[in-house]
C-alpha cells in the first residue's frame, strides 16, 4: 500500500520513531553532509543506510521522504562515520549481476574484480577455447563466493567448486549459493591442495597486498587481513598457487588471477616459470587487474 506523507514504513514498530521530529528527507540531507568526511559517495551511502533502516529499497525512498526517519538510522550513520564499510553495515554487496550477503569474515567484492569475469567470457568466446562454455569451474580463495557464483550465473550448467581457508568464509559462500539457488560446492581447503580433477575455468583473487602497505581505514580496520596481505612483496600466495595450476587446468581452459595494479610483471613471472602463457587484462580504470593464463 502506498505510504501517506505522515506514515513511516516502520510505523508498526514501536522503536521506529522520528529522530528529533526529522523527516526522511531532512535526515538524509544532514547525514550526507556528515558522511562527506569518510565517503566519496556520501549521498548514496546515506540513502542506502536509510533504505536499510526502513526495510525497503533505495528506489522507494522518494515515496518515504516526508515520513518520520527511523531511530535506527542515527546508529547506522555513526557506524559509517567510524569508517565501517557500508557493505558490512547493510550486509549486502552487488557484484556482476548478483547480490551477495557479506560479513567481516570475507572481503567485500569490488567492481574491479568483475574484470576476471569479463576475461573468462572473452576466453570462451575466443579461438583458444575448446568449448563455448566451461563444464567445471574452480574458485580458489572464494570468500563470499562472488567470482564463482557470478560465473555460474553465466554458465548455469557448470559444476562449481569454491575453496577457502576460512571456515567462516566457506559458510558465507554456501549461504550465498543457496540464496541464489546455484548448486555450487563450497569446501574448506588450502589453495589447490587435495583437489582432484581438472577445470575448464579457474578463478582466483588471492591476497596480494604488501605487509607494509598503508590502506584506507575502511579496509585496514574492518576487512580480514588474512585475505589481504601476502608477505613483504605481496607475492607469497602467487608463489604457492602457480605450480598447482598446471595439474588443475584442463586443456583449452583458462585460469584468471587477480593482481595488484603494479604486479603484472612480478606475479606474471611466477606463472611464466610454471609454463603458462600470460596475458594482462586491465580494469575500467585502465589499471592492470588480472592475469589470463593458458597453456
Amino acid at each position: 500500500m502506498p505510504l501517506q506523507p505522515d506514515q513511516s514504513p516502520l510505523s508498526s514498530d514501536p522503536a521506529s520513531v522520528a529522530i528529533d521530529g526529522q523527516t526522511v528527507a531532512t535526515a538524509l540531507s544532514q547525514a550526507s553532509k556528515m558522511l562527506e568526511a569518510v565517503s566519496g559517495t556520501p549521498r548514496l551511502d546515506a540513502e542506502l543506510l536509510m533504505a536499510h533502516a526502513l526495510g525497503t529499497d533505495r528506489s522507494d525512498l522518494l515515496l518515504a521522504k516526508q515520513c518520520a526517519a527511523p531511530a535506527e538510522f542515527d546508529a547506522l550513520v555513526a557506524r559509517r562515520i567510524q569508517h565501517e564499510p557500508l557493505a558490512y553495515i547493510i550486509g549486502v554487496q552487488d557484484f556482476w549481476t548478483i547480490s551477495l550477503n557479506v560479513t567481516p569474515a570475507v572481503l567485500i567484492p569490488r567492481p574491479d574484480s568483475e574484470t576476471l569475469i569479463e576475461a573468462a567470457i572473452g576466453h570462451f568466446k575466443g579461438p583458444r577455447s575448446k568449448s563455448d562454455s566451461p563444464a567445471r569451474i574452480l574458485d580458489l580463495g572464494t570468500g563470499s563466493g562472488a567470482l564463482l557464483l557470478a560465473a555460474m550465473r553465466i554458465w548455469p550448467g557448470a559444476y562449481g567448486l569454491g575453496i577457502d581457508a576460512s571456515e567462516s568464509a566457506v559458510a558465507v559462500a554456501q549461504r550465498n549459493a543457496e540464496a541464489l539457488e546455484l548448486d555450487a560446492e563450497m569446501r574448506l581447503g588450502n589453495w589447490g591442495d587435495g583437489i582432484d580433477g581438472q577445470f575448464d575455468l579457474i578463478l582466483c583473487n588471492p591476497p596480494y597486498v604488501e605487509t607494509t602497505a598503508q590502506l584506507m581505514a575502511d579496509v585496514a580496520l574492518y576487512e580480514p587481513h588474512s585475505a589481504l596481505f601476502a608477505g613483504e612483496d605481496g607475492l607469497d600466495d602467487y608463489a604457492r598457487i602457480a605450480p598447482q595450476l598446471a595439474k588443475l587446468l584442463a586443456p583449452g581452459g583458462v585460469a584468471v588471477v587477480e593482481i595488484g595494479y603494479n604486479q603484472s610483471e612480478s606475479a606474471g613471472a611466477l606463472f611464466k616459470n610454471a609454463d603458462f602463457t600470460v596475458l594482462v587484462r586491465q580494469d575500467l580504470g585502465k589499471r592492470d587487474r588480472c592475469l589470463v593464463l593458458t597453456r
